[in-house]
């Protein structure tokens, strides 16, 4: 049997999810609980946390308050040390991210160095300590959110599709290495969702979701084989498919499907 085809279950041991305070983390941990799950949920808030553990009490399965920078390796080294103190870790879900939108016109360093740290930097945290501990067992997935932004680049995500890009590439990569060492990795690519990082958006977001559709759309993908689990289906095709124009063809395309006007802006 492939690696692609193993599927963890709860009886495998404990799941854990960064970036759950809201959004899409914060959906599939309470879909993972109401599977039964035991879910260790990590972000910065330890308030949401603790009403987001409060809110699975009627579930099925658990969510524990685990607070935890991304950005700091130490703790999420220690976090997983904290996780696998109760159990092993079946299943990772390395969420944590932040969207800005960001042009040319208003392009800042500053603010590209919050997504690089957050969206790229904060998975290679926890990804070097679960690494070595399911490497170790042989046995374990992991899963990564990036997006299909990631496909190629989307007009207001100069920067952020390119730690989406990054991480569909770090997944990509690494399969080649975990497909000998018992260890499942797959790459989440969703398409809009309404989340606080998404109502900033000026444009017209085509096929948007809800959080708990999106968690839905996640977790039936973790419980099947496969490596790429991306959604809307017929959005992602689109992009697909776009995303094999020539460079000006497509430049073009896009700029026409959101409304790009000449001045750079929408309309």
């Amino acid at each position: 049997m492939s690696v692609f085809d193993k599927v963890m279950t709860p009886a495998d041991g404990a799941a854990w999810i960064t970036g759950a305070s809201g959004g899409i983390g914060r959906a599939t941990a309470l879909e993972l609980a109401r599977r039964g799950w035991t879910v260790f949920a990590t972000a910065r808030s330890a308030d949401a946390l603790d009403a987001l553990a409060a809110e699975a009490v009627p579930l099925s399965g658990a969510i524990i308050a685990l607070p935890g920078d991304v950005t700091d390796a130490a703790a999420m080294a220690a976090a997983l040390g904290k996780i696998e103190a109760e159990g092993p870790l079946a299943l990772a879900i390395l969420n944590a991210g932040v969207y800005t939108p960001m042009r040319a016109t208003n392009f800042s360093a500053e603010t590209a160095a919050k997504m690089l740290r957050v969206n790229l930097e904060g998975v290679t945290n926890a990804l070097e300590p679960l690494l070595a501990a399911m490497i170790a067992r042989g046995h374990g997935h992991v899963a990564i959110t990036a997006s299909v932004a990631g496909y190629r680049g989307l007009p207001d995500a100069a920067v952020y599709s390119a730690t989406k890009a990054g991480l569909i590439a770090l997944c990509e990569a690494l399969a080649m290495d975990l497909v000998d060492l018992g260890v499942r990795i797959s790459v989440i690519n969703p398409g809009f969702v309404e989340t606080e990082a998404t109502s900033v958006n000026t444009f017209t977001m085509p096929f948007l979701m809800t959080p708990a559709k999106a968690a839905e759309r996640i977790v039936a993908g973790l419980a099947k084989p496969g490596f790429e689990i991306a959604f809307p289906r017929r959005f992602a095709l689109i992009l697909r498919g776009l995303g094999l124009l020539p460079n000006r063809a497509y430049i073009w395309a896009v700029r026409r499907m959101l409304g790009w006007g000449k001045a750079g802006q929408q309309g």
